[in-house]
């Protein structure tokens, strides 16, 4: 081997290997996008958004609440809801064992948070998917709590707030996850019959049975940018048309294009945004009673 093929060789596996060594926990981190190693406390201080190339990290249920309703102002509802494993299904790894996995690595008892709190002082409904928790999948405890926040929103007359971030619906329930696709869009009829407004917020992913329900059925839709929107995922859809798809197929930009969603907002903007729109929308006052239970 020449001289010269021989040292490129090497740079490039010296390389490969500075790339691959393992980044300090807690101080830095690096965006699976553009590849910077960026220091964590940037990340956290600018929403959990790359400071070098703008994308969205994934955030917990708990950072959307901090990050969007007024400070101490969330009031959870139906903690007491387990999801149980009906079918006692065994896929890769038994049902109930991914659940126990999920619920020690969030602290979460299912994927959904749902409660009443503010936003620049005006009262809603908030619900927040965890995609750490199987996927952000619904199931029947997931669709429950949804449904039963519409139901208490419309009997007081709150408007909702829901921030998605979905694999779809949950198929180790089988038919009992789809079951919860009509029970929430009904839910959300309901609430908007009752003429109250629900502005339902996009983040990567939001795809399948989540989306082809109560998730596309806000009277506004908010993505964040650059998320993946859509049923199915491109891969499938790819292997299903046996066809290349486009750039940028199934981007917020692209289902903003084709009318899916109204607007695609920042992170940095998204609590000013969504205050703006609730003031403006909302029927009530903002002095009614949250109730006793603060987290």
């Amino acid at each position: 081997m020449p001289f010269t093929d021989w040292l490129k060789n090497r740079t490039q596996k010296t390389q490969e290997a500075a790339n691959k060594r393992a980044v300090p926990d807690g101080i830095w981190s690096k965006c699976t996008i553009c590849g910077k190693t960026i220091f964590q406390k940037d990340i956290l201080n600018n929403f959990h958004v790359c400071p070098e190339c703008g994308h969205h990290f994934g955030l917990s249920g708990h950072e959307r609440v901090m990050m969007l309703l007024d400070d101490g102002s969330f009031s959870a509802t139906e903690e007491d809801l387990w999801p149980k494993d009906p079918l006692g299904f065994i896929g890769s790894k038994p049902y109930r064992q991914s659940l126990n996995n999920a619920i020690e690595t969030t602290g979460r008892r299912e994927a959904v948070t749902t409660g009443f709190g503010r936003i620049k002082g005006n009262k809603v409904g908030f619900g927040v998917l965890d995609f750490r928790f199987i996927a952000g999948s619904m199931g029947s405890v997931v669709g429950e709590k949804i449904a039963r926040l519409f139901e208490a929103a419309t009997s007081e007359r709150l408007p909702v707030i829901t921030v998605v971030s979905s694999g779809g619906a949950r198929m180790q329930e089988g038919v009992l996850s789809l079951m919860q696709m009509a029970k929430t869009a009904a839910t959300v009829e309901q609430h908007n019959q009752a003429g109250l407004p629900y502005i339902s917020i996009l983040a990567n992913p939001t795809t399948g049975g989540v989306l082809a329900s109560f998730a596309s059925l806000g009277d506004i839709i908010i993505a964040e940018p650059k998320a993946l929107i859509g049923f199915a995922g491109p891969r499938v859809i790819e292997q299903t048309l046996d066809e290349k798809l486009p750039k940028g197929f199934q981007t917020s930009e692209s289902v903003l294009n084709h009318g899916m969603v109204d607007m695609i907002v920042p992170r940095d903007e998204l609590r000013e945004t969504v205050g703006r729109l609730i003031s403006g929308l909302s029927p009530v006052s903002s002095d009614q009673n949250l109730g006793d239970q603060v987290v």
